[in-house]
């Protein structure tokens, strides 16, 4: 299975999804056509329809988690930097007041 088919759940680490799922793609969401309702009605199938539009939701609740994630790392990395930087500052600093 690939990190691509899976699926984080929150706050554990773990990872599931069936093998067979492949998150959609942008073309396959512009794309998509709907089977019309059965003879004598108008319109779209609606369980075809909602269907569809659950795993458009589920994909985009993984994108935006995966995106908040990111943005959690980015701010940690952005501190250590800050740390690290004034370590540095501090320590040129200290070496230059010593001569």
């Amino acid at each position: 299975m690939s990190v691509r088919n899976q699926r984080s759940v929150p706050g554990s680490g773990a990872t599931y999804r069936s093998g067979a799922y492949t998150s959609l793609l942008p073309w396959q969401v512009r794309e998509r056509r709907f089977q019309p309702v059965g003879l004598g009605r108008r319109g779209l199938d609606p369980d075809d329809v909602y269907a569809f539009l659950d795993r458009v939701a589920r994909d985009l609740a993984e994108v935006y988690a995966a995106l908040a994630e990111s943005r959690r790392e980015t701010a940690v990395i952005k501190d250590a930097l800050r740390r690290w930087q004034s370590d540095q500052a501090r320590a040129r600093d200290a070496r230059g007041h010593e001569r």
